[in-house]
């Protein structure tokens, strides 16, 4: 059943649509901005973030997805990388025998059920300023992760672009750190539940489109993916990567994502 904003849409000339989408993003911008700049968590966040401009100048670093195809993969051969976790990535800690370098989430959902298991975590964790009443503790870094406006950020102090994925600011994330190669692994790009993107649903079993039967398990509230939202960001993030002279790979085993050049997993050891 269309939306009111879908009816909306198609009745609209479009430079009208467009000129209302822009001051609908303009007003939520400047509501969001004093809190996301001045309160005292993100003015601490904005400091540490500073320190970790470019720590890791000339390195390379592995992004983690969180598909089925992790079960394929030799994660073993990470323990000395350094490497960004997102979301529950933590499900694999125990069997791993170590952790990510850092942990990263900015799905409302997902923090707010899963705060407890974050707040735990004994690594750097970087959570979306939008859920810090979610989080409820200062004892994260906080980004101003935003909707709209696409954009590739340099610097993770400024806003940072969602598109519809958290890898996605995993990736600004390692250019702000410094990082010279980024290689992802498990960004399956593909998922067997179907739906309208971004509609918020409730699963009613075990996971299929994740690594873990209990990732978004029974009763798990979470949104479906925009795979083509994504796409458009992850084609942002190559430019950028290629202009600075860095690069980003996809060693995902069996992944479908076709934007970043594929590599052998196994080969990069």
């Amino acid at each position: 059943m269309a939306t009111f904003k879908d009816k909306l849409k198609q009745i609209l000339p479009p430079a009208l649509w467009q000129a209302a989408s822009d001051t609908r993003y303009a007003l939520n911008r400047a509501a969001q901005w004093p809190s996301a700049t001045l309160h005292p968590w993100r003015r601490a966040s904005i400091q540490h973030l500073g320190a970790l401009k470019d720590i890791h100048h000339g390195q390379r670093c592995f992004i983690i997805g969180n598909g089925p195809s992790l079960k394929n993969t030799d994660l073993s051969r990470l323990k000395d990388e350094f490497t960004f976790g997102m979301n529950r990535i933590y499900l694999l800690f125990p069997e791993l025998g170590f952790t990510t370098t850092y942990y990263l989430s900015v799905n409302s959902l997902v923090i707010e059920q899963c705060a407890a298991d974050i707040r735990a975590l004994p690594i750097p964790r970087f959570l979306s300023w939008r859920s810090h009443r979610l989080y409820g503790s200062p004892d994260a870094i906080f980004l101003h992760t935003t909707y709209s406006g696409p954009r590739f950020g340099r610097d993770a102090r400024s806003r940072l672009w969602e598109g519809a994925t958290v890898t996605y600011v995993a990736l600004q994330l390692a250019f702000h750190m410094g990082f010279e190669q980024v290689i992802l692994i498990g960004v399956d790009h593909n998922f067997s539940t179907q739906g309208k993107p971004n509609t918020t649903v409730v699963s009613q079993g075990d996971d299929p489109n994740h690594f873990h039967a209990n990732y978004f398990g029974k009763g798990f509230r979470w949104q479906l993916p925009d795979l083509e939202t994504s796409e458009r960001a992850y084609r942002m993030a190559r430019d950028s990567y290629q202009r600075a002279g860095r690069q980003v790979l996809d060693a995902t085993v069996g992944g479908k994502l076709t934007v970043f050049p594929k590599v052998d997993y196994n080969s990069l050891f």
